[in-house]
């Protein structure tokens, strides 16, 4: 271990619950090549193994956390077992391999447009806010109109959270610079706290570079966003429960859980125990990050024990703590079962975990350079950026999700219309199709005889749309509402899974 390695890690040899004092933030840092290089191997590596260790649990405890009691196990081998078994897993990894590619052949001045074609056409399968913006660009609606919460219900979701990675790791010490990049490619599926998610996540990384002191991070991190925010409330209010009790974890889960807890967009969550809002499952990474006091392991199990998406959580927060350890001090327990797939590339891509390696230290250097910093020798020294904070941003502003109404048995009958009334100023149909893969229905949505919109909804699940119709606009009162299949076809069908109704308040 370097010197510089030791001094990194003098604040996680205290005892337990104890917590190094925040520090400020250096002016500029110089690290070797070889500690950078480290550095973002153990973010990426972190984050695979952190993905890995919560993948079993992944949103089987909704509104609940996973009691001690309630084993996690790690396999020797498990990392190899998903590669091979259920690489969808790892949805964490490959979709930040999209963005990492496009730079590596464009350069860092790629515009939103190439992210977000290439994101859309990739092979893999997608869902919520990552879909719904799939869908969008595949039908004409670019960034950031694809992520914008009115024309993605989704746009508060974790997607953009869990691959904003990447952009952290090619901005050491830049938080700045880091959220320029999640500017231009998370508006490609989010909006407000969705965006806010990934803006955080890359600005931690970022930092992680630069200070060892975790609670520096989160704080001086949480700096780019905007304090009116819902994102910023609820992870202001994880570091002052910190601040009151370093120790118990579960209190700050409580915390969370009591005021936090609410869904108001994706409608799939809202009246759900499930949660899948980038603001609870932040407070979550944050809570590991916190309370895992410098300790991998324990990071790592704090922020799945937390629930709801608790792979996506410990990979965010595995990865975080990785940057900060580098690569060569996270436990030998996860790193050799790493080693065995660090050659193989990613389910639907062409990258490998060495890969990704050295094109993200590449990519570094080069933002390094474009930010002001220089490489002599074999050091580097990196200006590092006070925070500033992001455009202010409100997704489902003014609207209260009320109740969930029916339409007569959720199918829609070959030549007829389903018909039902509703009172509220805004509505999303919840539905999907089912037919051969090359089939598009078309369904036909009519609102007070004067609103209409016929919807292309393949049956493909790698185009689907998410929702039938949605409309955020409609004037507080009682409306009608008629939805008719155009296009029926003796193998396919159109199912209504309910009508989620939204007030002005």
């Amino acid at each position: 271990m370097t010197k510089k390695m030791l001094i990194l890690l003098l604040p996680f040899m205290a005892v337990a619950c104890s917590s190094p004092v925040k520090e400020s933030l250096p002016a500029t840092v110089t690290l070797s090549s070889d500690i950078l290089q480290d550095k973002i191997k153990g973010g990426w590596a972190g984050q695979v193994i952190g993905c890995t260790y919560g993948g079993p649990t992944e949103f089987h405890f909704c509104g609940s956390m996973i009691n001690d009691y309630h084993p996690i196990p790690w396999e020797p081998h498990g990392i190899r077992w998903w590669y091979e078994n259920a690489p969808g897993l790892y949805d964490d990894v490959y979709m930040d391999l999209t963005f990492v590619q496009v730079f590596d052949r464009l350069g860092l001045d790629a515009p939103a447009d190439s992210h977000a074609m290439a994101f859309a056409t990739a092979g893999y399968p997608l869902w919520h806010a990552n879909q719904s913006a799939r869908y969008n660009i595949l039908n004409g609606i670019m960034p950031p109109a694809s992520g914008h919460w009115k024309n993605n219900p989704h746009a508060d979701d974790i997607d953009f959270q869990i691959e904003a990675d990447f952009a952290g790791l090619m901005s050491p010490g830049m938080p700045n610079a880091a959220a320029t990049i999640c500017d231009k490619t998370g508006h490609i599926m989010n909006y407000g706290d969705g965006w806010y998610g990934g803006v955080y996540v890359a600005a931690m990384y970022s930092l992680a570079f630069v200070t060892s002191n975790i609670e520096t991070i989160v704080t001086e991190a949480l700096k780019i966003i905007p304090p009116q925010s819902k994102f910023y409330q609820c992870i202001h209010d994880v570091i002052e429960q910190y601040h009151k009790d370093s120790c118990d974890w579960k209190m700050a889960w409580f915390i969370c859980q009591k005021k936090w807890a609410d869904d108001r967009g994706c409608p799939d969550g809202v009246f759900s125990a499930f949660n899948i809002d980038a603001s609870i499952n932040a407070a979550y990474i944050v809570i590991g990050l916190l309370y895992g006091h410098g300790n991998y392991e324990k990071t790592i199990d704090i922020a799945t024990r937390c629930g709801q998406d608790s792979d996506c959580n410990p990979a965010s927060a595995g990865g975080i703590l990785g940057t900060i350890l580098g690569y060569s001090n996270i436990p030998e327990k996860f790193l050799a079962p790493l080693r065995e797939v660090e050659d193989m590339d990613f389910k639907y891509t062409t990258v490998s975990l060495n890969d990704v390696y050295a094109m993200s230290f590449k990519h570094a250097l080069q933002m390094i350079e474009k930010n002001g910093g220089k490489r002599e020798g074999n050091n580097i020294t990196i200006p590092v950026q006070q925070p500033m904070a992001v455009r202010y941003e409100k997704s489902f502003e003014g609207l209260e999700p009320v109740k969930m109404i029916s339409m007569h048995g959720g199918k829609l009958e070959k030549n007829l219309s389903c018909d039902t009334s509703f009172a509220g100023a805004g509505i999303v149909i919840k539905g999907y199709v089912k037919g051969k893969d090359d089939y598009i229905a078309r369904v036909h949505v009519v609102i007070d005889d004067s609103i209409t919109e016929t919807v292309n909804m393949p049956a493909s699940r790698h185009s689907r749309r998410n929702e039938i119709y949605w409309n955020y606009n409609l004037t507080q009162g009682n409306h009608r509402l008629s939805v008719k299949w155009l296009n029926p076809e003796k193998e396919a069908e159109v199912f209504i899974n309910g009508c989620l109704i939204y007030e002005k308040r």
